[in-house]
Order: C-alpha cells, then sequence, then structure tokens
C-alpha cells in the first residue's frame, strides 16, 4: 500500500519540474529582457519566481526529501561541540608552528642537496 501512496504522489512530479524549469527560464529571459528597469525591481521579481519554483519543486518527491535532509542536518549541526575560544587559537598555534619548524627542514634538505647536487656536476 506504500509503493501505491508513493506512486501517486510521485505521478505528477515530472509536470511539476516542467513548471520549476519554466520558472527559472522565465526569471532568465525576463531578466534579459527588462534590463532596462531598475536592478531593484528585476531583484525582486527573481525573488519571487525563485520562491515559487523552489515551493513547487518542495512538493514533489525528491522536494520532500531533500527538505528532510536539510532538517536532519540542522538537527546534527546542533549536536557538534564546538571548539572555545582558548582551544582554537592554541590549535592554531601548534599548526603555524609545526608549518614553521617543517618549512626549516625542507629548506635545508633543499639546501643540502643543492649544495651535493652543485659538488657532483662541477
Amino acid at each position: 500500500m506504500s509503493a501505491k501512496a508513493e506512486a501517486k504522489d510521485g505521478r505528477f512530479d515530472a509536470l511539476k519540474w516542467v513548471v520549476v524549469a519554466a520558472l527559472v527560464a522565465a526569471g532568465v529571459a525576463g531578466n534579459q529582457y527588462f534590463s532596462a528597469s531598475p536592478i531593484l525591481y528585476r531583484v525582486l521579481a527573481l525573488v519571487v519566481l525563485a520562491a515559487v519554483a523552489g515551493f513547487v519543486a518542495l512538493q514533489t518527491v525528491k522536494g520532500a526529501a531533500f527538505l528532510q535532509l536539510a532538517k536532519e542536518a540542522r538537527t546534527e549541526i546542533r549536536k557538534v561541540v564546538w571548539p572555545t575560544r582558548q582551544e582554537t587559537t592554541q590549535t592554531t598555534l601548534v599548526v603555524v608552528a609545526v608549518v614553521l619548524v617543517m618549512s626549516l627542514l625542507l629548506w635545508g634538505l633543499d639546501s643540502l642537496l643543492g649544495w651535493l647536487v652543485s659538488m657532483i656536476v662541477e
């Protein structure tokens, strides 16, 4: 029975995606056609068209799945324990120190190998 419910829900998805594509195309064409109009009006029209296209896209099965994924991602982000300012500063200092030490080691190795190669070539 669940498969039937999903089939009914997804029956008009192709038509909805065509409407979304038509709205996007209308936005692009309208922006080009009204290029002499003030930018504020064009931006407002594009925002309204984008909102309508997004609303239609969210009515599809894939759109609903995307919305569910976004809600779950937001829930997971709230569970993250972010580092404190002190931890961030200490980690940054450790990274800078390691980069400096490695750069000095690589500079020394490069100088040594360059000196050895120049001794062999001469």
